[in-house]
């Protein structure tokens, strides 16, 4: 795969991913605050800039793996969120799809 089609495959599961943020937000709003939220993503953020940055400088990984596995765990991350709004809304018997 390419990179541009691995950027293409991540951004369409992270954007099924935050629509499975919002389902359950809205089932549950105590499940997260604005400050909590963004202190986390923004530590995560940048924790795992530092790592990609080290390990591309090293030549252990190349750009175009990268790109592979950040979609690759997207659509993973896209899959949990599937099967858990399903089991929320249904008792697991219906087939709701994020994208």
């Amino acid at each position: 795969m390419s990179i541009e089609s691995d950027s293409n495959r991540y951004l369409a599961a992270m954007h099924a991913m935050q629509t499975g943020v919002a389902y359950e937000l809205a089932r549950d709003p105590s499940s997260g605050t604005p400050k909590h939220l963004r202190v986390g993503v923004n530590t995560a953020m940048c924790d795992h800039a530092a790592l990609v940055r080290i390990l591309v400088a090293k030549g252990i990984v190349t750009d175009a793996e990268y790109a592979t596995a950040i979609a690759d765990e997207m659509e993973r991350e896209k899959q949990r969120y599937e099967e858990k709004i399903n089991e929320m809304y249904s008792n697991g018997n219906a087939k709701i799809s994020l994208g």
